[in-house]
């Protein structure tokens, strides 16, 4: 009897989980993940290769940083298009201040996210106390970081950073590429911000309902101005990973992470009117991005054809996100 009950409990447990598993909104695209890695590992023996994986696993945390806080402010029912341009921002700010300054390398890392979370606030003010449209002030700051990375530069690259900073971009940790360890430790802090916290709470009450999430007493502007703060912060964590991984500090770093941050949030279940998403679902979107752009380099498609695939997919992400809001 003891025995019998013991298994009809597993049992249980067993189809709860499963049911739980199918209303997840991410399941979808798992499914889409997995069924992609099966088809380029049988088109192309490369695609298994600890190399090929290490690289493919890197490219979808530095995109995927940026899609963390991208998710933010869609989950308010915000945009910030200036990511990419923070990104690159900030990168150059890090590596001036390593090459310029002699500051200690594991002090650069803190430092450029300060400086990432200054940028965000900016954004965030004009569009938290200054109510203008996220979508115009980000376009703008946009052009002005970008600008400004251009200005410094003079269009050269700051180089070298010197071995000891490699660590962060290009080393690892119990094998898994560091990059890749902070961009998992990044998505679990936040999943449990957005799950057991007020602050989640908030996010997800001002994304459903902007104006009933101020009757109850939210404080909708400061939220938002933190929100867009993270979004720069998680912008110049990318960005500055990645110069460490290149060992220099490129303008163009951050070029075309944009569309595939916000492609990443959209896929993975993240709704562009806001209230509705999970950063589990934007860590698969990530590595869908990455698994999809890897496979098109190895299958010997051209390149230009990879902005056209990303484009198709943003827009059927676009429908079906339309299909689930109705």
């Amino acid at each position: 009897m003891v025995e019998a009950g013991a298994q009809q409990g597993r049992e249980s447990g067993l189809t709860q989980g499963i049911a739980r598993l199918r209303k997840w909104d991410g399941i979808g695209i798992l499914i889409a993940l997995l069924i992609l890695t099966a088809a380029l590992s049988v088109a192309t023996p490369a695609f298994l290769s600890q190399y090929n994986l290490s690289v493919v696993a890197r490219q979808a945390s530095f995109v995927g940083l940026i899609a963390l806080g991208q998710t933010l402010v869609l989950l308010i029912g915000g945009i910030d298009l200036s990511v990419g341009a923070a990104a690159g921002l900030s990168a150059i700010f890090g590596s001036l201040l390593l090459t310029q300054t002699g500051i200690d390398p594991y002090m650069v890392v803190p430092i450029t996210m300060l400086f990432g979370l200054l940028l965000g606030c900016i954004n965030g003010f004009f569009v938290a106390r200054l109510g203008l449209n996220p979508f115009i002030v980000t376009l703008a700051s946009w052009e002005i970081f970008a600008g400004l990375t251009l200005v410094i530069t003079k269009g050269y690259p700051i180089r070298p950073l010197g071995e000891a900073f490699r660590f962060f971009g290009a080393g690892s940790m119990f094998g898994v590429p560091v990059p890749v360890v902070i961009f998992l430790a990044c998505g679990a802090i936040l999943t449990y911000v957005l799950n057991r916290t007020r602050f989640g709470r908030n996010i997800y009450a001002i994304g459903g309902n902007r104006e009933a999430a101020a009757l109850v007493g939210i404080r909708v502007w400061r939220v938002e101005l933190i929100v867009f703060g993270l979004a720069g912060m998680f912008a110049a964590l990318a960005g500055i990973l990645y110069a460490s991984r290149m060992d220099s500090g490129q303008p163009s770093v951050g070029e075309g992470w944009l569309m595939g941050a916000i492609t990443a949030a959209i896929i993975g279940g993240t709704s562009l009117r806001g209230g509705q998403g999970t950063i589990p679902g934007t860590i698969l979107g990530a590595l869908l991005m990455a698994v999809l752009a890897n496979g098109i380099v190895l299958l010997n498609v051209s390149g230009y054809w990879e902005r056209v695939i990303i484009g198709l997919v943003v827009l059927i992400a676009v429908l079906v996100d339309l299909v689930r809001r109705r």
